[in-house]
């Protein structure tokens, strides 16, 4: 058989096995751990030498590579079912900050300098240590970091707004393509899809990316960039026409000399403004 041949049957092999186990390891991130980082080098190394044929005897190549392709499967399952394993492979993480309070002693066990840390909290928009309540190095070598409470921003839940729960947006088109499969997904159809871009004045095959939200509005991106499309206002034209009505039976209700039309339009008024203080969360968001 010609050397080519070989090669290409060699190559190909590899290929096939490498791909298959680091489908079954899943899609942890190789920089997750520094074990799993040097078991994806070697992996590697391993492939290459064997391809080249560094290593002459593929048998034995193979071996090592099977090796260090089942091993971390092995201690992946183990670190599932044990904690004291799972420290062992992918070590603890360390506290930097505790309370406010620098750790200078577990700065000195992860070799951090105070330079490094300050520089991995401007990493993470942080650069006063007076603002940190609580800081970690995680295995990974990241630094996640949690401010004090009055350097936090403020939130929906701190000032106890109703928000509307939100999904994630689905892509229906991309590249001039309609996708069938989130456009089911939602329940929605072709020919909804053609509607909005009618009343948008675009056409498909202008159309590089279209996303719906969780309202159910469709958020549009041309090709032709010079072009001006409409921000999706459903919901907020909604909203106005409930506070315009309001209005106007409070309008009514002062104009009329009825009593009994005035009681009609003045609870017909606080009913619809009952309904939009609910419905405000839904529509202004």
């Amino acid at each position: 058989m010609p050397e080519w041949l070989l090669f290409l049957f060699r190559s190909l092999g590899l290929f096939v096995i490498i791909f298959f186990f680091m489908r079954v390891m899943g899609k942890k991130h190789p920089t997750t751990s520094p074990f799993r980082f040097v078991a994806n080098v070697v992996i590697a190394v391993l492939a290459a030498l064997i391809i080249m044929e560094v290593v002459e005897n593929l048998a034995l190549g193979l071996v090592a590579l099977g090796v260090w392709l089942v091993l971390p499967l092995l201690f992946d399952y183990l670190a599932l079912r044990s904690k004291a394993v799972h420290d062992l492979l992918h070590g603890k993480e360390t506290v930097l900050i505790k309370q406010g309070k620098i750790m200078e002693e577990n700065l000195e066990k992860v070799r951090l300098t105070g330079e490094d840390l300050l520089k991995d909290l401007r990493a993470k928009d942080v650069f006063s240590v007076a603002d940190v309540e609580f800081a970690v190095l995680e295995t990974s070598g990241d630094i996640n970091v949690m401010l004090k409470s009055d350097k936090k921003p403020i939130t929906a839940f701190d000032m106890e707004w109703k928000v509307m729960p939100q999904t994630e947006p689905q892509t229906v088109i991309l590249d001039g393509n309609v996708l069938h499969d989130p456009l089911t997904e939602l329940g929605l159809t072709r020919s909804w899809i053609q509607t909005q871009l009618e009343s948008s004045g675009v056409s498909l095959d202008n159309v590089f990316l279209g996303q719906v939200n969780s309202a159910g509005e469709l958020y549009l991106d041309v090709f032709d960039d010079s072009m001006q499309l409409a921000n999706p206002s459903v919901r907020e034209m909604l909203f106005a026409n409930l506070q315009k009505a309001e209005a106007d039976l409070e309008k009514y209700a002062y104009e009329t000399q009825d009593q009994q039309a005035r009681d009609m339009f003045s609870e017909n008024a606080q009913r619809i403004h009952s309904l939009t203080e609910e419905l405000r969360p839904y529509l202004l968001r």
